[in-house]
This record gives C-alpha cells, sequence and structure tokens, in this order.
C-alpha cells in the first residue's frame, strides 16, 4: 500500500497537468494521390478527420485544385484530360467548414504525362457570362493563414490581343496591411512589370477611406459586377488611393474567345483586423489591349472570419466617419449554404435591424439564387424572394426555389449550394456613435436556424476641436480679475464617455497684500504730525492652464466631467506702491503732504500648481454651442477657484 505522501503527490501531479494547456503543434497534412491513364488523371485528396465544433452543422472540406496547366477545379475528386505532353506541378488548397482545426497543409505533386491517349480534352471554361473577367477565392481570409486567389480573363475581341492584368490589395483604410503576396503561377507566359504609381502620395485624396466603406457608395455599387471602362487613367488613380498594394502583369498573343488563369497564393498578416464582421476588397483591372485604354473591373469581396463557415453574416461598416455617413449606405451581406442531403425549396433569413438604422431606405442590391420580388398580396407560384419589415427584424424568404445540398448525390459544385442576399440602408435622423451589432438566423425548409456570427459596425474616433473662453473666478483673492481664452480637442460627438484634452490662456490681475501703518512723528517745526504709510502690492500674470478630463454626456444637452489639471505662469509681474501721508496734529483730519515711491519684479516661467476639477456644460453637448460651469480644487492654499465659460465644439 502507498504512503499517504505518495498518493497526494500523485494527484498533485494530475491536477496541475489537467491545468497546463499543451499547445498543439501537429500540423494536419492532405496527401494528392491520383490515378493516371495515359493523359487523363483522376485525383482524390487522402485528408484527416475532421473536428466538429459543437452546435455547429456537420463539418466538411471544400477544394481549390490547380491542376499545372492552368486549368482548375473545384470538385472533391476531379477527373483532368491534359492537352499536352509534359510535367505538371498540381496543387491543392483544403478548406475545413465548419472546423476546430487549421486547414491541411499539402504538397504539390507531380504528374508526367508522356502519352495522348485521351483526345476528350477541354478548354478552360469560358467567361462570356462575366464579362470576360472574374475572381474568385479557395475561402474567406483568416489571419495567419493562406488563402489562393484565382484571376481569369478571357479574350472577347474576334483578334489576338496583348494587355495587362492589375490586382490590387491592402486597402489603405486599414491601418496595417492584411495580405502579404507569397506566390503567383502563370500559365500563358505573363509577365510581371513594374508601373510607376500614377500619383504622388501628396496628391492622394484620401476622403474616401471615411466614408462606409473603402469605396463611396457609387463606385461600391459601380463595381459590384464586372464593368466595362474606358478612363483607364481615372481607374488607375481611383485604386491607388484605394490600395496600398498592386501587382501588375502583361501577357501577349491571347487568341479570340481564349481564357486564361492567374493564381495568386497570399498569407493573411497577424494584423489582420480580427473582426469576423469586417469586409475587405481587392480589385482586379483587366486591361484587353495595352493599345488602348477599354477596361474591365471586378472587384473581389472577402468577410473576415475565425473559422470557415459558410453561413455568416458581414458588414463595410467597420471603419465610418461619423462626420460624413449621415447620407451614405451601410451594405450588410448575409450568406448561406445547404449541407443537407437534398435541395431546399424555402430559405428564410430573419436579421436582426439595429434601432439606429432607418429601416425606409432598405434596399436589396443583390441576391442568389436569382429571383424577382414576390409580388405583393398574391400567393406566388413561381420562385421570389419575400420581404418582410417589423420593428427590429427583417425576414427575407426564398420561396419556390431550388438550392442544391452539399451532401446531395451528383453535386460536385460546391458552390451551387450556397447563396446570399445583400442589402444597405441608411442612419436614421438621431442616430448615436455607438457600435451595433446583428445576426442572422439561417432556416432552411423546416429545418432548425443555424445562428450566424454578429455583424458590427464602428466609427472612427473622429477630431472635434473647440474654441473655449470665460472667466476665472478666485473668492480668496482680493480685487481679482481673470479672463482666459482656449482650444479643446476630444473625439468628435461622442455618445457618453470621452476623453477631453485643453489649453487655457488667462490674464490674471489681483492684490496680494494691503498694509496701513499709523505713527506719530515730528514736523520740521517740531509739532507732532500724524504719517500714514501705505503699501499696495498688486499682482499680475499670464497663466496657462492644462486640463485631462473624462466627460459623460447624460442628453443631447448637458454633460459632466472630471479630470485634472496643471496650471503654471508663463510670465509674472508684481508691483508694490509705498504711499506716505503726512497729517497736522494727531488725526488724519488736515493733509499736508503725500509722497508715493513703487517698484517691479519681473519674472519668466514659475508657480508650478496642480489640481483636481468638476465640470458641468449646458447647451449641445455633442457638438455645438454650449455653457459651462467648472470648480477647480489646486494643491496650493487660496487658489480655489470657479470656471464660467462658453465653448463651441465643432
Amino acid at each position: 500500500m502507498k504512503p499517504l505522501s505518495s498518493i497526494l503527490l500523485m494527484l498533485f501531479s494530475i491536477l496541475a497537468m489537467g491545468q497546463t494547456k499543451v499547445k498543439d503543434t501537429i500540423t494536419r497534412r492532405a496527401n494528392i494521390v491520383f490515378i493516371q491513364n495515359g493523359n487523363a488523371v483522376t485525383y482524390k485528396p487522402e485528408t484527416p478527420p475532421l473536428i466538429p465544433i459543437a452546435g455547429a452543422p456537420k463539418p466538411s472540406y471544400s477544394y481549390l485544385w490547380e491542376l499545372g496547366d492552368g486549368h482548375y477545379s473545384k470538385e472533391a475528386e476531379p477527373k483532368h484530360v491534359y492537352k499536352n505532353k509534359g510535367t505538371y506541378t498540381t496543387r491543392l488548397a483544403v478548406t475545413n467548414n465548419y472546423d476546430n482545426g487549421k486547414p491541411p497543409a499539402t504538397r504539390p505533386k507531380k504528374v508526367a504525362v508522356n502519352d495522348l491517349t485521351d483526345t476528350n480534352y477541354k478548354d478552360i471554361a469560358s467567361l462570356a457570362d462575366q464579362n470576360g473577367f472574374a475572381i474568385l477565392k479557395n475561402c474567406d481570409p483568416i489571419p495567419e493563414q493562406q488563402m489562393v486567389v484565382v484571376v481569369s480573363y478571357q479574350n472577347l475581341e474576334n483578334y489576338v490581343s496583348s494587355g495587362k492584368l492589375y490586382l490590387f490589395y491592402n486597402e489603405k483604410q486599414f491601418k496595417n496591411n492584411n495580405f502579404e503576396l507569397i506566390d503567383y503561377r502563370t500559365y500563358a507566359s505573363e509577365r510581371e512589370v513594374k508601373e510607376k504609381t500614377v500619383a504622388s502620395v501628396g496628391d492622394l485624396d484620401d476622403s474616401k477611406n471615411y466614408t462606409a466603406s473603402a469605396e463611396n457608395t457609387f463606385k461600391a455599387k459601380k463595381y459590384r459586377n464586372t464593368t466595362s471602362e474606358e478612363d483607364l487613367d481615372a481607374s488607375l488613380l481611383d485604386a491607388h488611393k484605394t490600395y496600398h498594394n498592386v501587382s501588375v502583369l502583361e501577357f501577349d498573343d491571347a487568341n479570340p474567345n481564349e481564357t486564361r488563369n492567374v493564381f495568386y497564393t497570399f498569407k493573411t498578416t497577424p494584423e489582420m483586423i480580427k473582426d469576423t464582421s469586417a469586409t475587405v476588397t481587392m480589385r482586379g483591372i483587366f486591361v484587353p489591349n495595352r493599345s488602348y485604354k477599354n477596361h474591365k473591373i471586378k472587384n473581389l469581396e472577402m468577410e473576415i472570419v475565425t473559422s470557415h463557415d459558410p453561413n455568416k453574416m458581414g458588414s463595410n461598416g467597420r471603419f465610418m466617419n461619423y462626420r460624413l455617413v449621415r447620407f451614405k449606405r451601410v451594405n450588410f451581406k448575409t450568406r448561406f449554404q445547404n449541407n443537407g442531403e437534398g435541395p431546399a425549396r424555402m430559405i428564410r433569413l430573419e436579421t436582426d435591424i439595429p434601432d439606429m438604422f432607418d429601416k425606409k431606405t432598405f434596399q436589396i442590391e443583390d441576391l442568389y439564387p436569382k429571383c424577382p420580388i414576390c409580388p405583393k398580396d398574391e400567393v406566388p407560384t413561381t420562385s421570389c424572394l419575400d420581404t418582410i419589415i417589423k420593428k427590429n427584424q427583417i425576414f427575407f424568404t426564398f420561396k419556390n426555389i431550388y438550392l442544391p445540398g452539399s451532401e446531395q448525390k451528383n453535386v460536385h459544385e460546391k458552390d451551387s449550394t450556397k447563396g446570399f442576399v445583400k442589402y444597405s440602408m441608411k442612419f436614421g435622423e438621431d442616430f448615436h456613435k455607438v457600435k451595433t451589432r446583428s445576426r442572422t438566423a439561417i432556416i432552411f425548409d423546416k429545418n432548425e436556424p443555424i445562428i450566424t456570427n454578429y455583424a458590427t459596425t464602428r466609427f472612427l474616433p473622429g477630431i472635434s476641436i473647440g474654441a473655449k473662453a470665460g472667466y476665472n473666478l478666485y473668492p480668496d483673492l482680493e480685487k481679482s480679475t481673470s479672463y482666459f481664452v482656449g482650444a479643446t480637442i476630444s473625439p468628435f460627438k461622442s455618445y457618453r464617455f470621452y476623453w477631453q484634452a485643453e489649453w487655457i490662456n488667462a490674464l490674471n490681475k489681483y492684490e496680494s497684500g494691503r498694509t496701513v501703518i499709523d505713527q506719530t512723528v515730528a514736523g520740521a517745526n517740531g509739532v507732532k504730525q500724524l504719517q500714514r504709510t501705505t503699501t499696495t502690492t498688486e499682482n499680475k500674470n499670464v497663466n496657462w492652464e492644462i486640463p485631462v478630463l473624462i466627460r459623460y454626456n447624460l442628453n443631447n444637452y448637458i454633460g459632466v466631467g472630471a479630470g485634472i489639471q496643471a496650471n503654471f505662469d508663463v510670465s509674472s509681474e508684481q508691483n508694490q506702491t509705498k504711499k506716505v501721508e503726512n497729517f497736522e496734529g494727531g488725526n488724519d483730519q488736515f493733509l499736508i503732504s503725500t509722497r508715493s515711491e513703487s517698484n517691479s519684479i519681473k519674472n519668466g516661467f514659475g508657480n508650478f500648481k496642480t489640481g483636481v476639477l468638476f465640470d458641468l456644460t449646458a447647451g449641445f453637448a455633442r457638438i455645438g454651442p454650449s455653457f459651462g460651469a467648472r470648480y477647480v480644487i489646486n494643491f496650493e492654499q487660496n487658489f480655489n477657484y470657479f470656471q464660467f465659460y462658453g465653448i463651441w465644439k465643432f
């Protein structure tokens, strides 16, 4: 039998192990397996087990195969026929949906094609339905993980052309870069070129960085789908204003109707904003012919996520300037995926709407599955989207649709099982500078609802400069006068709590003492006289006050505050005047003579004092004019005082 001390030591060790978090250093890997028959190759992934998330739908993998000759596939087990002999490097990007682990890492696999036994070769799919230009991603970005972006372009002209391809990334509205381009792969001899920036930094107007998104509302709507433009210089200037980085490729000899793909591998940086509702973008510009200014523009929108969840909600309202958003639209997007074994005929999205938005300005920007809005007061017999606006919610209902399930037989393309609703709203009349949160309950037919993440909107702090002037009242000082002017700085139109710093320049004057001495002296003829000596000391100074306080707006009209302050004399002057009066006899009835003398002492910086303050304002508490009263308690005797002022915040 073990001694008691040994048993206690063992129990302590077990408890200590249970409390120690062991870091998972094992890298999950997926292997590329293939079966080859001449130039026909069937690929299959070998993936590690999925780690379910409690309460989430069944986890699954999605794939992006880069087949080494410019083709790609999103099927789980694609079959590909190579057109020419050679050695091809196949790559695989695996995304783990509803999974608690990291995406499995893969290594490229080389495939040697020595015989052309299969003639069933297919060219890269046409992009005519997308205006000849498309951008896609294998997953949404997660900080410190890799993602693949595929840029596809097609020559829709009836002649051979040579052009350019731009991919802009890392929006300037974010403090840090979100992406690092670590590799790109071309298959049609595209080559990288360097171009001079079209405008110097000083010429760029960043005002659009402070609207409801990286672009203004017009631009966001304009680039929602692939568009054709003619002013290339203006498009490049706008892109350079919006993004920090760009990759530029030139291509030659694209045949009519030929489609090509370029693959970019990005690593998301550790500094990427960790906001699961924030929207980031990349922008592609495709110039079909370098001799002309005609070009096509496409924006790729992505929501930053912490896990790969196809059912999510996002907003582009993460960085908004409170001064500029009153008439701007904020976009929201809810995405969903049918993970069932059969098609969904009805999908309902029950979406929260924060109070600060005006539901009368609601409008749908885009949706999938594509269908019209349901007719009012009629029972729909065809596919349509019904919208019901309630007090704090909007219900979107896709009726009479067919959205395949990802586990459904003969469904090979995962994207066909996904849909979304994108809508926008303006702010209401009286909206405050506060963060909002909203999420969506997604219901497929009669299944249990799936609850998305929260989509948030936030405002930039902004800067408010104030002008201040008033009067200081020193109850313990004789004959004091003190007038001041100053300036304040604080966040623009804060809702409740906020910091405020001030600088105040005061002109002070007061008497620090007045003494009267009476004495009897002998006059010239020996007669006694009364001599009165009056000494007066007057002080003048230029005083700077530097308060720092935290304020709280009780409502739109009344605010309170408290803080600390330091003050010191920038310059000071002390004037002492002595007046000597002689009177006949022993009283002051008959003045005989008067004489005066004075001296002045000037000093520079000094008389440093500190204290605490309490403040009250009434008027327009958040912006505009108001009046205030303040009591300052200095840590020096006889220098407590009241301050009365007017202030205007801009």
